[in-house]
């Protein structure tokens, strides 16, 4: 990710956040302010889901998550009603990653084979090539990684609501968005590890293949 959109996912999903919740509570009251708060990187998601054309797993993942998020965020009765609901929906998201290992089919693997595709790489090679039993168990652990990552996000965030209430909303933004890249940045890593992996078990022999398990 390059400095631009680092400084442009700041900006879509902090800073503007931050100042229409806090600039906008007084006169739209704590509901619409933490509505129309999510609208800048609802925006910004999108255009950047049509620009890169991640018409893929990983894009309708986004996409619906999203959809699913402004379902019920605009369904809620109150500002702290929907915030529990954020917490809830995010809890939901981690069962899903969770059954996905289960089932052994790891949606980072799919992520992955979107990533590849956009590379190049043909999806139903790169499968095939993902799912070898070397390989598939890093995909496995990175999806609990996922799994790990909606437990404390949404642990922290429900520990927040608990503290501060929907009036604390600005404190939990600085905090969740601090708190997200942290653990996006371990979760990249995560990827480029893998790809080494992969790397490995391609463009070596037996041995090489053997210590891709390790």
């Amino acid at each position: 990710m390059n400095k631009k959109l680092i400084l442009l996912d700041i900006i879509c999903y902090a800073v503007v956040p931050y100042l229409i919740w806090n600039h906008g509570r007084e006169i739209l009251g704590d509901y619409w302010a933490i509505i129309l708060s999510t609208v800048p990187g609802f925006i910004y998601t999108v255009y950047r889901f049509l620009k890169e054309k991640q018409f893929n797993i990983a894009g309708l993942f986004i996409l619906g998550s999203l959809a699913i998020s402004t379902t019920v965020n605009l369904l809620s009765s109150s500002a702290e009603s929907m915030l529990w609901n954020q917490v809830y929906l995010g809890l939901a998201y981690g069962v899903l990653y969770l059954l996905s290992i289960f089932i052994k089919q790891p949606l980072a693997l799919h992520f992955m084979v979107d990533w590849a595709y956009l590379q190049g790489f043909a999806r139903q090679d790169s499968r095939t090539l993902y799912f070898k039993p070397q390989l598939l168990k890093w995909f496995q652990l990175l999806t609990l990684l996922f799994v790990a990552r909606s437990v404390f996000m949404n642990g922290l965030k429900a520990f927040l609501l608990q503290k501060y209430g929907a009036a604390g909303y600005g404190k939990m933004l600085i905090y969740m968005n601090i708190s997200g890249w942290i653990i996006s940045a371990v979760v990249t890593l995560g990827f480029v590890f893998i790809g080494v992996k992969i790397n490995q078990y391609v463009n070596g022999g037996e041995e090489a293949k053997v210590a891709v398990e390790k």
